[in-house]
């Protein structure tokens, strides 16, 4: 028997339906715990605020003395002093192994691990269990500490060596994997990831963001997809769900705009033509959250950056345009002890450094002192005599015109956020309020991949980099899909309300179509059974 073209939508919505209602309830529940639990992740502020302070520490090399001690003579891409691998002081020297580094992240090159004492190179091999727990007894001690109380810091027990688990999917760790695995026995039941190349604490977890990532973005992102027999179909796996997901919602929103009777109602008195609760509730919350629905499916699938739609084509950023010259130490720099102390008596109560780094800007070479309780906001420091640097605005300006060989359309000091550079909390997928500094140089190039960089005018680096292809993606995923538009998120809890009135309705309309699904299937095999031939 033909069927009738309009009679299609009916058939692929019901039968989408059926098959994907379950799963759209689980997003939006999923969604909703994702608002205030996010995955599991080790923020800036945490990494910090868990590191011994630098100023308890005797008898430090200076930098020039420390890597010549351990042989490292080559140009360097980063440098940084902290007391973060096995409790004790390190240097972490990332070679410059290109000349230039051709704007890749220092995080992608493996760093030299040097004792800050003795000069001892400490990355010969991986990193043992015995360095795990020492990192991980440090990051207790110090959690003791900032609680202030007279309890001993919490025992720690090792777990084992993992390769990724349920709290570890993130491509950040891989380069530290495999992981040390640590359990703090302290009131929140925190769980340590200890890198093996570095000897790092790259991850906490507490016992309530394990419990609520399950139900969170371990459910939302399908996590239960990676990591075995499925991990290199998960990709495929969500994408073609969020597409059938598409054409459930589209399919679904035609058959309800057909039956909704907008002029004069049925005979029943009513807009819709079901008489059945669970029917017509699905018809009316169809028709108020069918267009949010959609959209979220459709940006979930936009997060996936489809056949590469959002891959950026654009050339690297000559980052060495802003820094001037390579990283070279040199036995003129200040010594650590100098970069330490407080650089006026007013400063003498301010919080202890926890991090040094070492940067070269504009032909000169920077020394950030970085605190727990502003982590985006270090102390900026000549390292040659430890005096306070303010680099002048014009020279950042001019330098940062050359990160691309295309002219300048715009250049603006931005003292408030705009629609592409804006901070999201640090539980949330982009959030992290730390990297996302004011005021901040934005420059519009005229290239042809029209792009725009934005950077930190007191250090010369580069915070963010958005092309055409990037600028998409945020409109049609991270808009769509966590609304993070300034005016609601300056406002909330109107923000809160907003999605949380879009998600119950969302779950609603899953929920009933969940319903629905399992009567029509209850029916079918009613009708089967009935059919069967008696023996």
């Amino acid at each position: 028997m033909k069927l009738h073209p309009k009679r299609w939508p009916f058939l692929i919505h019901r039968w989408l339906g059926i098959a994907l209602s379950w799963l759209f309830v689980c997003w939006f529940v999923s969604g909703m715990v994702m608002m205030y639990v996010g995955h599991p992740k080790l923020t800036e502020a945490e990494r910090l605020a868990h590191l011994p302070p630098l100023q308890g520490q005797a008898g430090l090399l200076a930098p020039q003395q420390a890597l010549e001690a351990a042989g490292v003579h080559q140009p360097l891409a980063a440098l940084r002093l902290a007391v973060s691998s096995g409790a004790q002081a390190v240097y972490f020297a990332t070679p410059d192994t290109d000349g230039r580094m051709a704007g890749r992240r220092p995080q992608s090159v493996p760093p030299i691990l040097i004792d800050a004492h003795t000069g001892q190179r400490l990355d010969s091999q991986p990193f043992d269990t015995r360095h795990a727990l020492a990192s991980a007894a440090a990051w207790a001690a110090e959690e003791a500490a900032a609680e202030s109380t007279q309890a001993p810091p919490a025992a720690v027990s090792y777990l084992g060596l993992v390769e990724e688990d349920a709290h570890t999917h993130s491509a950040a760790l891989d380069a530290h994997r495999p992981l040390h695995h640590v359990q703090l026995h302290d009131a929140a039941g925190t769980q340590l990831y200890v890198s093996s190349r570095t000897g790092e604490v790259v991850r906490d977890a507490t016992r309530s963001e394990r419990g609520w990532n399950y139900l969170g973005s371990w459910l939302h992102w399908l996590y239960m997809f990676r990591g075995g027999a499925w991990d290199a179909w998960w990709a495929l796996i969500i994408d073609t769900l969020a597409a059938l997901g598409c054409v459930a919602v589209l399919t679904g929103a035609a058959v309800g705009i057909w039956r909704w009777r907008f002029g004069q109602p049925y005979r029943t008195g009513r807009r819709t033509p079901y008489p059945q609760p669970m029917m017509r509730w699905h018809h009316v919350s169809g028709m108020l959250f069918a267009l949010a629905a959609c959209a979220w499916v459709f940006s979930g699938l936009m997060s996936m950056n489809p056949l590469g739609v959002f891959s950026s084509q654009a050339e690297p950023l000559q980052i060495k345009a802003l820094q001037g010259g390579p990283l070279l130490p040199a036995g003129e720099w200040a010594a650590p002890q100098a970069l330490l102390a407080p650089a006026s008596p007013a400063d003498s109560g301010a919080a202890p450094v926890r991090e040094l780094r070492w940067q070269p800007a504009l032909g000169r070479t920077l020394a950030l002192a970085f605190d727990s309780q502003r982590p985006g906001a270090p102390r900026v420091l000549d390292a040659r005599d430890a005096a306070p640097l303010d680099l002048p605005a014009s020279e950042v300006q001019q330098a940062a015109a050359r990160l691309l060989p295309a002219p300048v359309a715009q250049a603006q000091m931005l003292t408030a956020y705009d629609f592409y550079y804006y901070p999201r909390a640090d539980h949330t997928m982009t959030g992290g309020h730390a990297n996302r500094p004011l005021p901040v140089l934005r420059l519009v190039f005229d290239d042809e991949h029209a792009s725009w960089v934005y950077v930190d005018p007191r250090t010369a680096q580069v915070l963010e980099r958005t092309d055409r292809a990037s600028r998409a993606s945020r409109w049609l995923f991270t808009l769509l899909h966590s609304w993070d538009w300034l005016p609601l998120l300056e406002r909330r809890p109107l923000w809160d309300a907003f999605m949380l009135a879009l998600s119950l309705g969302g779950a609603a309309l899953s929920l009933t179509g969940v319903v629905i699904g399992v009567r029509r299937l209850a029916l079918k095999a009613r009708q089967a059974r009935a059919a069967r031939p008696l023996p």
